[in-house]
């Protein structure tokens, strides 16, 4: 069964590009990962399943429901954490935690007070005076409080110390491991990687792929930078080409063993290896440039 289903989901901001003709499926219990530049067109995606914009074309549904016509039956078996967290100024954490309780009807303050001691949450604070990592924490308990069937994750772990996005994802994995769904978006590729069992490649507002994470991983390609030459070595697998004076620059997709046997000749002074950046990652592996 699918818990998420778009077809032909398209959004346009008057002439400007939200998404267009994004067709996506999530199965029930699935961890899955949406990746893709800050603009590529997640949060237009997530804020039209939750009914929250309305699509220019194309459809969405939710547990089998309809995302506009039936988006109040859907919130209230969805959890979710938008990008920027805001709240009612003036009021205590604990208030802002009990108000959004009430939204579900639900009496969830056991959950809740598990949810704030295992993220640190001050709950007498008043939230003008939080952090932005403090509010996030907020906007996770308040998304996960009433047990929900579906988590919905915008960049949920900007502003997180690397402490408390461990917690948070082990807090994800329970949910997961009990049976609820997982779409987490994220423009960090090694969140992706670590968590997700399949992810959805979104960029400039249209979707690239879908595949397993393991499948994305293995097609994943290294910036490799070697100091002290201006000369690529002769092996496949290299593109994106810089040179400088005193060093050269270019994306490698192969075993790594195959090409550190092809530098032996050349007078390397210093070589790094990193991941690329999601846009390389797109532009080289999904197509090239989106028309």
């Amino acid at each position: 069964m699918n818990v998420i289903e778009t077809n032909g989901l398209t959004k346009y901001y008057g002439e400007s590009r939200g998404i267009i003709d994004l067709s996506l499926s999530v199965e029930q219990g699935d961890f899955f990962g949406f990746i893709g530049p800050n603009g590529s067109g997640k949060s237009t995606t997530i804020r039209s399943l939750l009914g929250l914009i309305t699509p220019t074309s194309g459809s969405a549904s939710i547990f089998g429901k309809d995302c506009v016509k039936d988006k109040l039956k859907i919130l209230s078996n969805v959890g979710y954490v938008p990008s920027e967290a805001m709240f009612y100024s003036g009021m205590r954490v604990d208030e802002i935690i009990a108000l959004s309780a009430k939204l579900y009807k639900k009496d969830c303050s056991k959950k809740a007070s598990e949810l704030c001691e295992r993220l640190s949450v001050d709950t007498k604070k008043k939230v003008d005076e939080l952090s932005l990592g403090n509010r996030r924490k907020v906007s996770i308990v308040c998304a996960m409080q009433h047990e929900p069937s579906l988590y919905v994750l915008d960049e949920a772990t900007s502003g997180l110390d690397p402490l408390m996005q461990n917690e948070f994802f082990s807090l994800l994995n329970e949910c997961n491991a009990a049976g609820a769904t997982v779409f987490l978006s994220s423009h960090v590729l090694s969140e992706i990687q670590r968590y997700c069992r399949h992810a959805g490649v979104v960029r400039e507002g249209k979707l690239i792929t879908v595949r397993t994470v393991e499948e994305i991983t293995k097609s994943s390609a290294k910036r490799v930078i070697l100091h002290g030459v201006a000369e690529t070595p002769k092996i496949e697998g290299i593109y994106d080409i810089t040179t400088n004076d005193d060093h050269v620059s270019f994306l490698y997709s192969g075993e790594m063993k195959r090409l550190i046997e092809s530098l032996v000749e050349l007078p390397i002074i210093d070589m790094t290896v990193t991941e690329p950046d999601l846009d390389e990652t797109f532009m080289h592996f999904y197509g090239g440039e989106i028309k």
